[in-house]
């Protein structure tokens, strides 16, 4: 089974489906996106470009409301807080300031732009 998100005009992942093997492979049983995004296309319009829930392939698996990247090929997800900023090679937003990692459960404060101990 191959995965495949579609986009919007603005690249934002709108929804994700499941194809069939049979429907992304060519006449030698090797899959090809392109063949896979023909398909849903001529099924249910729209753009459509392939993800991998184990991360194989474009940096991240696609999730609804995600961007595409083309120059990237990556997936992003939503800006979580407006400080925090792009990874380039993960492809995922950072925390301006490491959030501790002694065992306890903090939450980011983006008035004051640290991590707040979970009460």
């Amino acid at each position: 089974m191959a995965h495949f998100a579609e986009l919007d005009v603005f690249k934002k992942v709108v929804r994700i489906l499941v194809v069939d093997d049979k429907d992304t492979q060519d006449a030698e049983g090797n899959e090809v996106e392109e063949i896979g995004a023909k398909y849903l296309h001529e099924a249910f319009g729209g753009t459509w470009i392939q993800t991998s829930f184990n991360k194989k392939i474009r940096k991240n698996s696609a999730g609804i409301g995600f961007t595409y990247d083309e120059v990237k090929d990556a997936f992003i997800p939503p800006k979580p807080f407006p400080s925090w900023v792009l990874d380039a090679v993960s492809c995922l937003w950072e925390a301006p300031t490491t959030k501790p990692d002694d065992g306890e459960s903090y939450r980011w404060n983006e008035d004051t732009k640290t991590w707040d101990l979970k009460e």
